[in-house]
């Protein structure tokens, strides 16, 4: 396990995004992506009054970072969830507001490593791709079943892949042969199935499929849609949010929640704008912020990250 050596992405920027919120006594901050627990031991180890709640969906990591944050007692939390259930398990540990969340979205360094997860298009293994091995569809059972129309859409929405026509096409047509298993013959299939000119650009040139299969088979983007605005309700004024994504739709997502709630609401032409019609957030980045060369040269895994932060500066006023 590559857990000590794992360095967690732009920690010291994620960390002094959320101190001003997490410094005084009694703060809770979550982390909605325990993973290995990197981030999570850093602000327990930072903020010594602060308490911990970690959600995770994958028990193997949630047995790692338990072991790893079991010096800090009781101060830490770990919850086998999805991050859209934020609201249920705040419920459940009966905490109605919280001093900080952070996101770090995206495949955890522990699933990329463990080769038979089958996430990396780098080594054969099963395509399986579900961050909770305990339930949901495998990305083999989508490769070999969803039709041929759907498979495209997933392609294109989520992997932003403009061969998906003829990928999918050579997909349906080997299926049909014998249904897919493994990750290395779908990497060959889709370097056969490119143009000269699509393979020159962007890096391995399964890295678009592959992303689409994953972000299906985990409901990643539809679970972010509930879960940034229900982070950002779960906010005590003061409170802050920060959120690592690693592919522009994932991005595009929490700015825009971030832009809604930092915007003014009245309607145009108002002299003085009502109290009710006032920004919820303070944004903290202008714009995303990107990794240093120091932060992709510490783990290469941060090249693709951007940061966003923002602060709660008024309660709703249903």
């Amino acid at each position: 396990m590559t857990q000590s050596r794992h360095v967690p992405v732009m920690l010291q920027r994620c960390l002094d995004m959320l101190a001003p919120a997490l410094e005084r006594p009694g703060a809770v901050v979550v982390d909605c992506t325990l993973g290995l627990g990197g981030h999570s031991e850093a602000l327990l180890a930072r903020f010594p009054e602060a308490r911990l709640v970690a959600l995770d969906r994958d028990k193997e990591a949630l047995r790692l970072s338990g072991d790893r944050l079991a010096p800090f007692g009781d101060r830490a939390t770990l919850v086998h969830a999805v991050y859209d259930e934020l609201p249920d398990v705040l419920d459940r540990l009966d905490l109605p507001r919280v001093q900080g969340v952070l996101f770090d979205l995206g495949v955890s360094s522990m699933q990329l490593d463990e080769a038979e997860r089958g996430f990396a298009y780098a080594q054969d293994a099963p395509l399986d791709m579900r961050m909770d091995q305990t339930t949901g569809i495998s990305a083999a059972e989508v490769l070999n079943t969803y039709p041929p129309g759907e498979l495209v859409r997933i392609l294109r929405a989520y992997g932003e892949e403009k061969q998906a026509k003829r990928i999918v096409s050579a997909v349906v047509r080997e299926r049909d042969k014998d249904p897919f298993s493994n990750s290395a013959r779908l990497v060959e299939l889709i370097r056969d199935s490119l143009p000269q000119a699509a393979k020159r650009t962007g890096g391995n040139p399964a890295k678009r499929t592959f992303q689409a299969l994953r972000i299906e088979v985990n409901g990643e983007l539809t679970v972010l849609e509930r879960a940034i605005p229900a982070a950002v309700k779960s906010l005590a004024v003061g409170g802050r949010i920060a959120v690592l994504s690693y592919h522009s739709l994932e991005d595009r997502l929490v700015k825009q929640v971030f832009a809604a709630g930092a915007a003014n609401t009245a309607p145009p032409g108002l002299p003085v704008v009502p109290e009710r019609y006032q920004p919820r957030l303070k944004l903290l980045t202008r714009g995303a912020e990107l990794p240093t060369e120091e932060e992709v040269a510490e783990n290469r895994r941060a090249a693709p990250a951007r940061l966003r932060g923002a602060q709660r500066v008024r309660e709703d006023t249903e």
